[in-house]
């Protein structure tokens, strides 16, 4: 980096050199002024109002116009003269918390470098000392002809500065705030609660300059001769009438514009549970499962058409029952026949055994 002001810092009795740099850069495109009709460049030249003409730069010096319109040349020399112990030193004049910068003060960003190898140490030492105490050093200092306020702080392993506005160049916020006594309701802070949570935490290294990447996409394309291709911008809405509404359709523009990786954006109606159909279900889900319900169903009636099959098998055998019927009929008949036939024969035989005994009696 190049360095735009070498000088020291004084902390107390010790004077650490160093070398002021730009923190920031500018990423803002320059257009030049030309004249419309042949294209040629606007040039802005020094000319004396009294012989108008052009004053190099070797004969222009600065000058202090009175209240009365009295001119009065000051010259560098002047300036260079100047009692002024900041003009090449920082001059550290305390200590206070971060807290108690107002951050309407903030100005440019600058970074402070050791300037050679001796200033390492004392560099070092100023910079842990920031860093354990927790606070900003608050300190004055001169650069491009006034004297400035200046905080340094540690960032990394470095010492940055930032130039601090005066505090009597901050302007009191008279008139700034609303009029009209106005209340807010505790729905409506709810609500922007909400939407603050939907919209989350703002990730600084994803935010770019979109303003300038489209000027530049206009540049290019002017510059190729190819049409300017316009975007469709969403237009204002107007005036605010239903706050209440405002920030529900807020939340909800907020939740779908995050619904990615699987979050539901948008809200549907579940079902009332006759037929219904429960949001987020897919197609691709349920075929699988349809078909595995008629594959289960077909395993089903196969096996209960073998069950009824076997159970027929069993049952066949019982239709030969009756032929075991008859033949136990048979069975018992003969049986029968064969007692009857018996007890005949035992009848006969008392019968004959009863005339034998009367016989012989007689």
């Amino acid at each position: 980096m190049r360095s735009i002001w070498n000088g020291s810092i004084s902390f107390g009795l010790v004077s650490i050199p160093v070398k002021l740099m730009n923190a920031t850069e500018n990423h803002a495109i320059s257009f030049r002024q030309i004249h419309l009709e042949d294209g040629g460049r606007i040039r802005y030249r020094k000319v004396c109002e009294l012989d108008e003409e052009e004053v190099p730069a070797s004969e222009t010096v600065k000058a202090y116009e009175d209240a009365d319109g009295t001119v009065i040349p000051v010259t560098d020399e002047d300036l260079a003269s100047l009692p002024l112990p900041t003009a090449k030193t920082i001059e550290i004049e305390g200590f206070v918390p971060a807290s108690a910068i107002d951050p309407l003060q903030l100005d440019s960003a600058y970074y402070l470098a050791a300037n050679g190898v001796p200033a390492a140490k004392p560099y070092a030492l100023l910079r842990e000392a920031l860093r354990r105490s927790g606070k900003v050093a608050v300190a004055k200092y001169a650069l491009r002809g006034r004297e400035r306020l200046g905080m340094l702080r540690v960032s990394d392993d470095v010492i940055a500065m930032h130039a601090l506005l005066w505090p009597d160049e901050i302007r009191a916020p008279e008139g700034v705030a609303p009029d009209a006594d106005v209340k807010v309701r505790d729905a409506e802070l709810d609500l922007a609660d909400a939407l603050m949570n939907t919209l989350g935490d703002a990730d600084m290294d994803t935010l770019h300059d979109d303003y300038r990447e489209a000027v530049e996409e206009l540049v290019a394309a002017k510059a190729a001769g190819e049409p300017v291709a316009e975007e469709e911008t969403e237009k204002p809405e107007g005036k605010v009438i239903d706050l209440m509404a405002a920030l529900e359709n807020s939340v909800r523009a907020a939740k779908e514009s995050q619904g990615e990786d699987g979050e539901v954006a948008d809200v549907h109606p579940i079902g009332s549970g006759r037929g219904g159909k429960k949001p987020g279900g897919s197609a691709s889900k349920r075929a699988p499962s349809k078909k595995t319900g008629e594959k289960g169903a077909g395993e089903k009636k196969g096996a209960a058409k073998k069950s009824a099959e076997k159970a027929t098998a069993k049952k066949a055998p019982a239709k030969k029952a009756p032929a075991k019927k008859a033949a136990a009929k048979e069975t018992a008949s003969t049986k029968a026949s064969a007692k009857k036939t018996a007890a005949r024969k035992t009848t006969a035989a008392k019968k004959s055994s009863g005339g034998t005994r009367k016989r012989t009696s007689a």
